[in-house]
């Protein structure tokens, strides 16, 4: 249930920190947008808006009376003064005289207002927050709200719920007609608390921040408590289902491949080459899951959102599988390539509704439900998969009880399709091309080293989502380390044992369950051991063999699972070593292991073409950590620096030298090299040995 979550102190607290330079009204105002961002009941992700009228100086040091309104991009959760962009309001007021204006006109004539032009966009319904006089106002997509305007009697629903309280309006595009819309019914009932849109959601207004935020809070609740008390039975989410949707649980890894299929059918082909691919969120919670195996699923997932705005994220229609189609790649590409159909003829069908011409989105659905897992939503950031999935959750639940009480209905295909292709919803989307790996999951074994550091950075910065797989102590160190030299990467740590089978399938699996599958592994675990062949250690010469031979097969075993279900190709490194071409004496494990590893990369370049997945090895030498230590150097240093008279400095320069290059060589250096071999510009390339070594004649490939 809802909840009040007003706090005076905290009140306090946020006009001590604001007020000074912001006021306090535009202080009140960050406080309660930020209460009801808290509540996901209330809004997701950017959805919903706030504003407060006050007054502000200009640079000529006149008063003017403005409207600071929530900014384009912002989320209330986490509203700062700056997404509240100030707009003059009297002009504002002035628009609404008009009888009509473009939604181009209108975003303009808002522009020409603002007293920062740096400042985002100001809210759509900036017009709408202008023409009611309060001096507060909220708006918010109440789940509970909608749950009852999404009905065939709506508005008496509501009525029932809300009394005259409200004002009661039907769907109408956000812009200047709800604007005027919304002014003329406060003009006909002044005493009114809130405005409630049919399919949209509430406006409350106060003429303090605590009496608008107490009202939204008073009338969800209501609206709430209203549908508890005409539920009928059982919803679609309290059907007993099993304790976890795993098939097998002897292999996990089997239980998770439905994901990797249903993300490879949604993969599709880029222009110019490659695959354009998407990272999958899922969510299987108990009730998901229940409402995934009711009869009513399918049917009522075809109905569209709660709110027209969720279309961006999500379309309209989400599309169910049952589970045997979830794990048979061709069946599951058969029904994605039908909703892909689909989607063209609802397209060709509405195109013509709005003025400029569209371009048709991807067609592949967004939110993809399949009986017995759960929902999986899928977007080109794991960011957008989340908000997908965040929505698509709470749209279940809420069909679910909307269901219960009544009939589920949704506003029409034309009327999605004028939102959808909105030229002020599609604005808020973007048209910058993303990083080169943007959309691929990156598993790196070995990743707390040197080298596997600097892989994963390198990946991190081409966009990849990446899997961070080690046993070592210090993984969640090396992904703080990640996350501060590069905001927002998306990094899954991961412990993982290579020399157990067991640890490598689960870990594979993990990875499937988190981003739906995986498109690039690094095999790059790696240890080493000094002795002579007379005085090796049978203990020793296993333990190396293990970590860097029988780890890599089991991880290429694995992997070759998932790229078969998801049928989108994929890119293997097999990270080896100069030793390979060039051995050293006292060093025939790692070098044994080596030379293995080397010829597992050509059998699996073999053995994965078919499936188009390219697998290529690396031979480094001398890569020392500068970020990580390096384990490496950390065994073989002190018998080399012995060996040669050599301090660790004097050691660097020494490996630097040697190469005909005369330069040292970097983690980044190997990092750079495998982004390459990861990304669509070696998509002709498989079986190919790439040194990095800065040149060592001895170990060229032949």
């Amino acid at each position: 249930m809802v909840q009040d979550l007003w706090n005076d102190a905290e009140a306090r607290q946020m006009v001590d920190l604001y007020a000074a330079t912001h006021g306090e009204d535009v202080a009140l105002r960050v406080y309660t947008s930020r209460l009801i961002g808290r509540d996901p009941g209330l809004v997701l992700h950017g959805g919903g808006n706030t504003s407060v009228k006050t007054t502000a100086r200009d640079l000529c040091g006149d008063q003017l009376e403005v409207l600071a309104v929530k900014g384009s991009g912002w989320d209330l959760a986490f509203l700062e003064p700056p997404g509240l962009p100030l707009v003059e309001i009297a002009p504002l007021r002035r628009l609404l005289e008009l009888d009509a204006m473009t939604d181009e006109q209108m975003v303009n004539e808002v522009r020409r207002r603002m007293l920062d032009a740096t400042a985002p966009n100001p809210s759509v319904e900036t017009l709408l927050h202008a023409a009611l006089p309060h001096k507060f106002v909220d708006h918010t997509h109440a789940d509970a709200v909608l749950v009852l305007t999404n009905q065939p009697d709506g508005a008496e629903r509501i009525r029932a719920a809300l009394g005259d309280r409200v004002a009661i309006l039907p769907w109408i595009m956000p812009g200047f007609p709800l604007s005027k819309a919304v002014a003329a019914a406060y003009a006909e009932n002044p005493k009114i608390e809130g405005i409630v849109l049919l399919h949209h959601g509430i406006f409350t207004f106060g003429d303090d921040a605590r009496t608008s935020y107490t009202r939204m809070i008073e009338l969800v609740d209501a609206t709430e408590r209203h549908a508890s008390e005409h539920i009928r039975g059982a919803t679609m989410t309290t059907v007993a289902v099993p304790d976890a949707p795993v098939t097998d649980a002897d292999d996990p890894l089997d239980a998770a491949l439905p994901v990797a299929v249903v993300r490879g059918a949604i993969a599709r082909p880029r222009e110019g080459g490659g695959v354009s691919r998407l990272i999958a969120s899922v969510r299987s919670a108990p009730d998901l899951r229940a409402f995934s195996l009711h009869p009513d699923c399918a049917r009522l997932i075809e109905q569209g959102p709660l709110t027209p705005d969720h279309v961006i994220r999500t379309k309209g229609r989400y599309l169910f599988l049952d589970a045997a189609t979830a794990r048979d790649p061709a069946a599951c590409r058969a029904r994605v390539a039908e909703y892909a159909e689909q989607y063209a003829q609802y397209f060709a069908a509405h195109k013509d509704r709005v003025a400029m011409p569209p371009k048709m989105l991807d067609p592949h659905p967004r939110v993809v439900v399949v009986a017995g897992l759960g929902l999986i939503a899928f977007g080109a950031t794991m960011s957008a998969a989340d908000i997908a999935g965040d929505i698509a959750e709470h749209t279940l639940r809420a069909k679910a009880r909307a269901a219960a009480i009544g009939t589920y209905t949704a506003l029409s295909p034309g009327e999605l399709f004028d939102m959808e292709y909105w030229s002020l919803e599609q604005a808020k989307l973007g048209k910058k091309a993303g990083p080169e790996l943007a959309g691929q999951v990156a598993l790196v074994t070995g990743a707390a080293g040197a080298i596997g550091f600097g892989v994963c950075e390198s990946l991190c910065a081409a966009g990849a989502a990446v899997v961070l797989a080690d046993i070592g102590s210090t993984l969640d160190q090396v992904r703080d380390k990640l996350l501060a030299r590069h905001r927002g990467a998306v990094l899954l740590p991961l412990r993982m044992d290579v020399t157990d089978a067991g640890s490598v399938r689960r870990g594979f699996a993990e990875l499937v369950r988190t981003f739906g599958g995986v498109d690039t592994v690094v095999a790059n675990a790696g240890i080493a051991h000094v002795s002579t062949l007379r005085d090796m250690k049978l203990d020793d010469f296993h333990r190396v063999l293990d970590v860097n031979l029988v780890g890599t097969m089991l991880v290429l075993r694995e992997a070759a699972r998932v790229f078969e279900a998801q049928g989108t190709g994929g890119s293997v490194v097999v990270q080896a070593s100069k030793n390979v071409f060039a051995p050293g004496a006292a060093f025939g494990a790692y070098s044994a292991s080596k030379a293995g590893q080397h010829q597992l990369g050509k059998i699996a370049a073999l053995e994965l073409a078919p499936l188009g997945v390219r697998v290529n090895m690396i031979n480094a030498d001398a890569v020392f950590g500068d970020q990580v230590e390096s384990g490496l150097w950390r065994e073989v240093g002190p018998e080399r620096m012995k060996s040669r008279g050599l301090d660790p400095a004097g050691l660097r320069a020494y490996y630097r030298d040697r190469s005909l290059l005369g330069i040292e060589v970097t983690p980044k250096d190997v990092g750079e090299s495998v982004v390459f071999l990861a990304s669509d510009r070696s998509r002709v390339t498989t079986g190919v040995t790439l040194t990095v070594d800065g040149g060592v004649a001895a170990a060229f490939p032949r």
